[in-house]
């Protein structure tokens, strides 16, 4: 438990983990090389629904999506709004974009959404505050070891930056299956209690995936090794 220590992904300013894996095939890489301009987060200026979408509209913004299955089946569900997804890992993005580009014709493309290859902090730094209906972080790397919990995106900094990206009454979801991360997520939400209202009456709310609330490859996997997987939503006060 050492979320004291000095430090945090606001602060530390690098991105840790794989940005690349296995050689992308060639129908990802076409749509990384043809798709992923036209749907990419300007690199610069205000991250707004109408610059990113030419209107308003309620603003959802996912940290390292992993391969995107959350983020395309929340689109999928809600076309009115507006998805923004950050991640850093190339392979990640470009299942993503099979997604989006609608899973090689079994759907209709996703027009809803916008896709930064990098840092999620980047990005939402650039959203103006009180913009974002929805915030989510689900599964991200857990970072075990207790020297590494600076890295944990669960920490102060990255929490007081959402809160401060989300309108009164927006949404934070965070899911995880690793028990240390789990433990060390609680620890430091219980020191955000004046920013957010934790939308749990009792063991089921967060024992059990809510309606809404698509599964990830990373969830999938877990419950095939046996994990438990626990799913929390706090409301922004």
């Amino acid at each position: 438990m050492t979320a004291y220590k000095p430090g945090d992904p606001t602060t530390i300013n690098r991105l840790y983990g794989r940005s690349k894996g296995k050689p992308l095939r060639a129908g990802q890489q076409d749509l990384v090389d043809t798709l992923l301009p036209q749907i990419a987060v300007p690199p610069e200026g205000d991250v707004t629904a109408e610059r990113l979408f030419g209107y308003d509209r309620p603003l959802h913004f996912e940290i390292g999506f992993g391969g995107g299955e959350h983020m395309a089946g929340r689109a999928d569900m809600l076309p009115d709004h507006g998805f923004i997804g950050a991640e850093p890992f190339i392979n990640g993005v470009a299942q993503a974009l099979v997604h989006v580009a609608g899973d090689h014709g079994a759907k209709l493309p996703l027009g809803n959404v916008r896709i930064h290859h990098g840092d999620a902090l980047e990005v939402l730094r650039r959203i103006p505050d009180d913009a974002l209906s929805f915030a989510y972080l689900l599964h991200p790397d857990p970072w075990p070891k207790a020297r590494h919990a600076k890295r944990r995106m669960m920490n102060d900094g990255p929490l007081d930056l959402i809160a401060e990206k989300l309108k009164p009454g927006g949404e934070f979801r965070f899911g995880t299956d690793h028990p240390i991360y789990l433990q060390h997520a609680l620890m430091v939400m219980r020191r955000h209690r004046h920013q957010f209202e934790w939308l749990a009456q009792d063991a089921r709310d967060f024992q059990v995936r809510p309606n809404g609330w698509p599964e990830t490859r990373y969830e999938a996997k877990a419950r095939a090794q046996g994990h438990e997987v626990w799913y929390f939503r706090y409301r922004r006060i």
